[in-house]
C-alpha cells in the first residue's frame, strides 16, 4: 500500500489533497519537523525529520515522502506528478504536451514563487505579519511576486485551470504555493483572475477535507 510520510502543516498538504481527489487509499505514517522539538534525537522521541528510520526513506530530511510498495521517491511537486500519472485520469496530462506543461508549472511554481510566497505564511504563522515590521516585509516581498503572478494573471484571463482547461494535478501544486501568500491580501488583490482561479480550486471538497484535517492536526 502506497505510504505517505509528513503531517498536514507542511508540503505534504499537497499530496494529501491530491489522494482525496484521486480517492487513493494510503497509510498515514506522521512525521514531524526536527524543529518543532526540543531534542529530535532524544530516546524515545516521535518520528522525525531527523530520525533514521524516516532517513531510510528521504536521505534528505524533508517532507513529505511516500513509499509506493518499494519506491521512495520525495520532493512534494515529483510526487503529485507521479501519483496523477499513475492513478491516469483527467488529474492526469493526457499526453506529452500536457506532461511538459505540467511539469513547466510546477516547475515554475517551486523556482519563481515558492520560496518568497512561504515567507509571508511563516510570517502570518509566527504572528509576524500583524505587526508594522511584518507587514514592510510582506510588502516588499509582494513586489517580488508581482511579476510571477501578473504571468499567471494572464493566463488565467483567458483560461479556467493551469492547462488542458481543467483541474489537474497542476492546479494543485501550482495553488499551494500561491497560497503561501494569500495571508497578505495585497499580494493578490491586484489579480482578479489569478485570485478567482485559487477560489475555484480552494472550493472543491477534497481541498476542504484536507484543510480540515490540517487545522485540526496536533502537533
Amino acid at each position: 500500500m502506497l505510504k505517505i510520510y509528513g503531517v498536514y502543516k507542511s508540503r505534504a498538504t499537497r499530496t494529501f489533497w491530491l489522494a482525496g481527489e484521486l480517492g487513493l487509499a494510503f497509510e498515514h505514517v506522521p512525521v514531524i519537523q526536527a524543529y518543532k522539538l526540543d531534542d529530535p534525537y532524544a530516546p524515545g522521541v516521535r518520528l522525525n525529520t531527523r530520525s533514521p528510520e524516516y532517513l531510510a526513506v528521504n536521505p534528505m530530511g524533508a517532507i513529505p515522502a511516500i513509499d509506493d510498495d518499494g519506491l521512495k521517491l520525495h520532493e512534494s511537486m515529483a510526487i503529485n506528478l507521479y501519483l496523477a500519472k499513475k492513478a491516469g485520469g483527467p488529474l492526469a496530462p493526457k499526453d506529452l504536451a500536457e506532461d511538459a506543461l505540467m511539469t513547466q508549472i510546477s516547475f515554475f511554481a517551486a523556482t519563481e514563487m515558492e520560496a518568497n510566497a512561504l515567507k509571508i505564511s511563516q510570517s502570518n504563522a509566527q504572528g509576524r505579519l500583524s505587526s508594522e515590521a511584518g507587514q514592510a516585509e510582506a510588502e516588499a516581498i509582494a513586489r517580488l511576486l508581482k511579476r510571477p503572478f501578473g504571468v499567471l494573471e494572464q493566463h488565467f484571463a483567458g483560461a479556467d485551470y493551469a492547462v488542458g482547461g481543467r483541474f489537474t494535478v497542476a492546479d494543485i501544486n501550482l495553488a499551494e504555493v500561491v497560497r503561501y501568500a494569500q495571508p497578505y491580501q495585497p499580494a493578490l488583490a491586484p489579480f482578479p483572475h489569478l485570485s478567482a482561479w485559487l477560489d475555484r480550486c480552494q472550493a472543491r471538497p477534497a481541498f476542504k477535507a484536507m484543510w480540515e484535517t490540517r487545522l485540526a492536526e496536533q502537533e
